[in-house]
């Protein structure tokens, strides 16, 4: 497909959450002028990432561990205040201090092979022609849905982590949560006191962590996540390989029989779920916490997935396609690895673009 007509860019960076800013960051930290040299596009309506969207229940004490921007602080962290507020505030503040210029609401909808040796990035907008792409658009817009027999017959309501508004509105009802993550057990916890009754399932039993979460432990966790990657295997979560912070309120939980892990029921029926033990549960509601998927769907023309169905990375870089950056994906999911990834990718695409070149034949 020739760039006729496209606009052109050095790179493009797809998404504004956490790992697109910091991206943009060192990009206009190194010189990268944004409108000439590199356009953001961002999807959101408003600055903030997936935070904006998240549930007003969910406080910034809550959060577990936001880490700050490159270049500067996160500060009016009230703990009661919703994490949507504060997190989409600063994300706004950090845009309009460092003129990232970020253009939305624009929807990213393929990214294609170009001429010349350039990639085609066809959006809602128009199309930029680019050297290099950096893919920040995290996991929010996949939420997971699992399927399990008998789920279409279910009478009462199913929803999403991603549609969760917070606890009153499941006030007496029955209430079946699905996942054993973090959100999970947040959810249980703010819904028990308004519903009639919550059971709580997961596929493997819940592992809880003591002691603090050391800068080891979390480097542990992360190198475990970022060797699946490596291998070309799906990522998972960082939490699911640390498992859940034992705090007051998780030892509360389980001594007040909130958090009382059932296993996964085998089938969904009108009424509840059930196991195939004969065991039956009532359920007017079932809140799938299953968490989420990359958000990648439109690079899919450029088929960067392998065998083992991930696709293979190297730090930040398609091992494949070396003009093309996964940042917040995988090991730098977590807030302090996308701002660290955002680093390294515009690191690799300076070279890249100075002519150092990683050979997309010689690259797998």
């Amino acid at each position: 497909m020739n760039n006729t007509g496209a606009r052109e860019a050095d790179v493009v960076v797809v998404g504004a959450g956490q790992a697109g800013l910091s991206s943009a960051y060192h990009l206009r930290r190194t010189g990268f002028e944004p409108e000439r040299d590199f356009v953001v596009l961002d999807h959101s309506p408003r600055p903030g990432g997936a935070w904006q969207f998240r549930w007003p229940s969910l406080t910034y004490g809550k959060v577990h561990g936001m880490h700050a921007l490159p270049g500067m602080e996160l500060t009016d962290t009230d703990p009661e205040r919703p994490s949507s507020e504060i997190i989409s505030a600063y994300f706004a503040t950090y845009e309009r201090t460092f003129d990232l210029r970020v253009r939305r609401p624009v929807d990213v909808r393929a990214v294609r092979e170009g001429t010349d040796g350039r990639l085609l990035v066809q959006t809602s907008a128009g199309t930029w022609s680019t050297q290099a792409l950096i893919n920040a658009t995290g996991t929010w817009d996949r939420p997971f849905w699992p399927r399990y027999p008998g789920q279409e017959t279910f009478r009462g309501r199913q929803l999403h982590t991603a549609q969760y508004t917070g606890p009153r509105e499941f006030a007496g009802q029955r209430v079946t949560v699905v996942g054993g993550g973090a959100s999970g057990t947040q959810h249980l916890m703010e819904i028990a006191p308004y519903a009639a009754a919550t059971t709580w399932v997961t596929r493997r039993p819940p592992v809880f962590r003591e002691g603090p979460f050391t800068e080891e432990v979390g480097r542990e966790a992360v190198a475990l996540v970022e060797e699946r990657v490596r291998q070309g295997l799906p990522p998972r979560s960082v939490v699911s390989v640390t498992g859940l912070p034992l705090n007051d309120a998780i030892r509360q939980a389980i001594a007040d029989g909130v958090l009382d892990r059932q296993p996964m029921f085998d089938r969904i029926v009108p009424d509840g779920v059930e196991w195939d033990d004969g065991r039956h549960v009532d359920a007017d509601v079932i809140l799938w916490a299953t968490g989420f998927r990359a958000a990648i769907d439109h690079l899919a023309p450029l088929r960067l997935r392998g065998p083992g169905g991930g696709i293979q990375i190297d730090g930040t870089r398609v091992v494949s396609d070396p003009r093309i950056h996964l940042v917040g994906y995988g090991p730098s999911a977590s807030t302090i690895g996308a701002n660290r990834a955002g680093r390294a990718a515009v690191r690799d695409i300076r070279r890249l673009l100075a002519g150092e070149r990683f050979s997309v034949e010689n690259a797998a």
